[in-house]
């Protein structure tokens, strides 16, 4: 019987993590400030500040380490520019991360659901944490499950798109071999969420 969808090679798998500061009142709503891209390896294909389309209301530096002068600097690329070019990295890839949905929403770009792997959906995760109906973050599973730890002090968003790529790798023969044979091991995202996913 043929695999209902192949096993992805290595060149086909990315991870991606963004970082947002805050917008609106009170500095609420997210707002795309840099973006990060690795292969499968671990090997940076992206990171970059993004210019903001929006008066920037909190800079959330103290998680974020971003400051007003990433974002406005003359040689920061425009939304649009970023937006194009990770569209065009992650076309036709599968796409790794932790709350993808976050991240795919604030770049405004679609991806289909079924080349995504999110290591904050993974069910085998949630149940080793005994947290069957709940998002755990990324730093409780790196340090449950690889005894490692990510985001001491601030987010670094190539730190967090190695993380949730090396979860991954770990259960990846699992992950894949279910895929495969069409039993989808992962709960569905947020459905306020939907529009992220093809």
């Amino acid at each position: 019987m043929a695999a209902k969808y192949p096993v992805p090679s290595s060149d086909k798998i990315l991870a991606l993590s963004c970082t947002n500061v805050g917008v609106g009142p009170g500095g609420t709503t997210a707002m795309l400030a840099r973006v990060s891209i690795v292969d499968y390896k671990g090997q940076v294909m992206l990171d970059t500040y993004v210019s903001p389309t929006m008066q920037v209301s909190d800079y959330r530096t103290a998680t974020t380490g971003i400051e007003s002068s990433h974002l406005l600097s003359p040689d920061t690329p425009a939304f649009t520019q970023v937006q194009q070019h990770v569209a065009d990295l992650i076309k036709g890839k599968v796409l790794v991360g932790h709350s993808l949905w976050n991240d795919l929403s604030v770049l405004g770009i679609p991806h289909p659901a079924v080349a995504t792997r999110d290591v904050a959906l993974y069910q085998p995760f949630r149940n080793a944490l005994r947290s069957p109906n709940q998002v755990i973050g990324l730093q409780t599973l790196m340090w449950h499950l690889m005894c490692r730890r990510c985001q001491d002090g601030q987010l670094h968003p190539v730190e967090n798109a190695r993380a949730a790529l090396d979860l991954y790798r770990t259960v990846s023969s699992e992950w894949e071999g279910a895929i495969a044979i069409g039993n989808w091991p992962s709960c569905l995202p947020p459905s306020t969420f939907s529009r992220c996913y093809l």
